[in-house]
């Protein structure tokens, strides 16, 4: 039979860290919002240019359909999007490296400096604040926000 009082603290527990998730996607939230302001963008623009960030990071190529199906718009206002994008100097279309009739679609040299100068701070003071945390209680905190992205996004 189950311990009654270790399911009692497990039920506290996972309140708590579907709370700090909760507080956490907040404060998110905040910083995009602050980021829009700065970059003087709209949500929909910015959310585009971090989706490339990150994409970019993990060495994906992005399409355009592959940007409309994050974004959840149609096809034309994407291209309305990538092609204000490109007149501001945000983003640039390249041929897919492995289909001629594919684009791809990546973040200008001078885009990329604006995102580093604007989450330069900020990125500082996350890195401050795993400080006191081991790296054993760093991997942990890695696979419970990947468990939980997953779950998120999960049909």
């Amino acid at each position: 039979m189950a311990d009654p009082n270790a399911e009692v603290a497990r039920n506290r527990v996972e309140r708590s860290a579907l709370e700090a998730v909760r507080a956490f996607s907040d404060a998110m939230d905040r910083m995009h919002t602050g980021l829009r302001s700065d970059m003087d963008m709209n949500a929909t623009d910015l959310s585009a240019l971090r989706m490339l960030s990150i994409r970019e990071q993990r060495g994906e190529l992005v399409k355009p359909h592959d940007l409309a199906r994050h974004l959840g718009i149609s096809s034309a206002s994407t291209t309305k999007m990538l092609d204000r994008l490109a007149k501001e100097g945000f983003i640039e279309r390249a041929p897919h490296p492995n289909d001629r009739r594919a684009l791809i679609i990546t973040l200008t040299e001078s885009s990329r400096r604006d995102f580093g100068r604007h989450f330069a701070a900020r990125l500082l003071r996350m890195r401050e604040a795993m400080g006191p945390f081991s790296t054993e209680e760093l991997g942990a905190v890695t696979r419970f926000l990947d468990g939980m992205s997953e779950a998120m996004l999960a049909d």
